[in-house]
């Protein structure tokens, strides 16, 4: 294989194989990587401006059955520390981050044993009574799987029901990596690869908007990665024509600390900053349908995600008014409304903020500034 031959393919939107991915990560100088993606980005997203959000992670449950091996945030049924999310807290967390300038709650919570669907229809439906405005990006294809198998009712079925009492979109939650031999050794419990996959389809299929995730650097291997990366392009170019479908994708490390990989099997996050840059840059050049690659922050830290605009990247994601789960196994990094603009400019692009569906918002007048103590 020749990597100029290859970049070149990748720069007219060619879909590039599994092992032609792969070849580009171990051969290609991670200058001519960065070139060939922050191309594709200029056309792909020709307003040039790098955009961010706000929004806030609520949980509804933390108690799971799925026993994933890289989560510190689940308890099991009876826990003394488990917990359901009562309406109250919900109401303040909304009003706060309403203050704060957001317009949208991530809501995901574990595999509650019993929690049906008329648990989720009843509190979308009462959210939506209370705050018409609110978005709601919440669940993922393994909630959307384990609500399905407990109702007895097909993937489309759950998803037409959720999106009626209010769903706006589905997160990519969930997938870390797809080949089912990693599954089945760090998150046994959720569904399989082929499922989450399935799950989104019918999500397109109703034209409900969604996103694409991978967890990278813990088992799996570079063809698994590279596996993943084009069974979501596949998916993607399987979308009614009018439908949203993948609309960003984001890959992150794996963060490990006190984590079960971490504690019985001795792994470890060892992700550089040149090895994520190789990854959202191969991201972009692999996934030519989906336009819009997102740059975790949250677990890389301000100066990697900042290359990584420089690297195919367009949006650095929310300032995460709160979340719990992977800040939970070590992700220290925060931001506020005003630092996310500064770190933008910083490097180089023009801030915007944005909806879940990448429309753009205005800052809005009234909003308080959020406050962090680091």
């Amino acid at each position: 294989m020749n990597v100029d031959k290859l970049l070149g393919r990748a720069l007219d939107f060619e879909f590039l194989s599994i092992e032609e991915g792969i070849h580009l990560y171990k051969h290609a100088p991670i200058a001519d990587l960065g070139y060939v993606a922050n191309e594709l980005r200029k056309i792909q997203v020709p307003h040039g401006k790098v955009t961010w959000q706000i929004d806030r992670n609520v949980n509804t449950t933390n108690v799971c059955i799925a026993n994933c091996k890289f989560c510190n945030f689940f308890r099991r049924p009876g826990h003394e520390e488990s917990y359901i999310t009562d309406i109250e807290t919900y109401k303040r967390k909304i009003e706060e981050t309403f203050r704060y300038g957001g317009d949208q709650l991530l809501l995901q919570g574990g595999h509650h044993p019993d929690l049906g669907l008329a648990f989720y229809t009843d509190l979308f439906k009462k959210l939506k009574h209370l705050y018409p405005t609110l978005r709601l990006h919440s669940l993922g294809p393994p909630e959307v799987a384990h609500i399905a198998k407990l109702e007895q009712m097909s993937h489309i079925d759950v998803l037409r029901a959720l999106k009626d009492a209010g769903l706006d979109s589905l997160p990519g939650a969930g997938a870390e990596i797809l080949n089912d031999r990693v599954r089945r050794l760090i998150s046994k419990g959720k569904c399989g690869g082929k499922e989450w996959l399935d799950v989104m389809r019918a999500a397109h299929q109703i034209n409900l908007p969604t996103s694409a995730t991978m967890m990278f650097g813990h088992i799996e291997t570079l063809e698994e990665r590279f596996e993943h990366l084009t069974w979501i392009r596949q998916v993607q170019e399987e979308r009614p024509a009018d439908a949203y479908g993948f609309i960003a994708f984001i890959p992150w490390p794996f963060q490990d600390d006190g984590t079960l990989l971490r504690r019985l099997r001795g792994i470890t996050n060892n992700v550089t900053g040149d090895e994520y840059l190789r990854m959202i840059a191969l991201s972009r050049i692999m996934l030519p349908n989906i336009k819009n690659i997102q740059a975790s922050w949250l677990t890389v830290g301000k100066q990697v995600a900042q290359l990584c605009l420089h690297a195919g990247a367009n949006d650095f994601g929310s300032i995460m008014i709160e979340e719990n789960v992977v800040s939970a196994a070590g992700a220290p990094h925060r931001f506020t409304s005003k630092s996310i603009q500064e770190a933008i400019r910083e490097a180089g692009f023009q801030p915007q903020l944005r909806t879940q569906k990448y429309e753009f918002r205005d800052i809005p007048n009234t909003m308080v500034e959020q406050v962090i103590d680091y």
